[in-house]
């Protein structure tokens, strides 16, 4: 009798257990970069909530482990990338990952410690871009449209590299093996003429965008920040309703209010 007593309590402590592991469906780990993706999730927090979606957020650092923990099954979304550079790394990296939804973009910046305006760079000038290649396109682009540098004919402005330049009048030199979070440290440190950041990096290091940079990506940018999930999980409800959260007015005016159009929302 004692033995089979011992033996039921074990059966029920191994079920609390299991019970106790298993992750609730309508509780999503999310991972994002701390500025602006994690503050605009802690305010999405309670309207999920209310829906009965529970959100769990993992804050990261960098560009890489976010989409490895998505693949490794460690998230259930990641929040910090845009279109051109989930495309990049799907196709470097086999990732089976789907876009649910675009929520901001963020302008990149061109910040100088040493010019006021683009148009007192000299000739030679040292240009300083992140070793993120998946940049490489928008920030030639941004520089293009500034009217410092002229691309070829019919490139792609998102895949192209410096090799695609094909007019540079002022014989701009290109730096670009400096990672993404350590520009801000690279234009406090007054290297180079010019840094390209990333809003994102920007903001964490204390710099208004508006402000700071000497000229910025305009609002129309096709470099939306998304929602990204594996592949099938995009029709999930919980997901479907985090969309909808960060899609919603009252998300949209926080994120205008807070960033001042450093971060601008859309909604489809």
């Amino acid at each position: 009798m004692k033995k089979v007593l011992l033996t039921v309590i074990a059966v029920f402590v191994l079920a609390l257990a299991a019970c106790g592991g298993k992750k609730d469906e309508n509780t999503l780990v999310v991972g994002a970069s701390n500025v602006p993706h994690a503050e605009i999730l802690e305010k999405a927090k309670p309207l999920l909530e209310k829906k009965g979606v529970k959100l769990e957020i993992k804050k990261f650092q960098d560009y890489i482990l976010p989409n490895k923990a998505l693949a490794d099954k460690e998230l259930d979304a990641n929040y910090f990338q845009h279109i051109p550079y989930l495309k990049s790394q799907m196709k470097e990296n086999g990732y089976k990952f789907k876009n649910a939804g675009g929520i901001h973009i963020e302008p990149i910046g061109i910040y100088s410690k040493k010019y006021k305006s683009l148009q007192e760079l000299p000739n030679g000038a040292t240009v300083i871009m992140s070793n993120s290649v998946a940049d490489h396109g928008r920030a030639l682009t941004l520089l293009q449209a500034q009217g410092l540098i002229k691309l070829k004919d019919g490139v792609d402005t998102t895949t192209a590299t410096v090799k695609d330049i094909a007019e540079n009048k002022k014989e701009l030199q290109f730096k670009t093996d400096i990672e993404a979070g350590l520009l801000p440290k690279v234009y406090e440190n007054n290297e180079g003429d010019i840094v390209l950041i990333n809003t994102n990096y920007a903001i964490d290091a204390g710099l208004n965008p508006l402000k700071d940079a000497i000229a910025i990506e305009g609002a129309d940018s096709p470099y939306v920040n998304i929602i990204a999930v594996r592949e099938g999980d995009e029709d999930k409800q919980a997901i479907q309703e985090l969309v909808e959260v960060l899609r919603s007015k009252e998300i949209q005016d926080f994120i205008k209010e807070k960033y001042k159009g450093a971060v601008v929302p859309v909604s489809e």
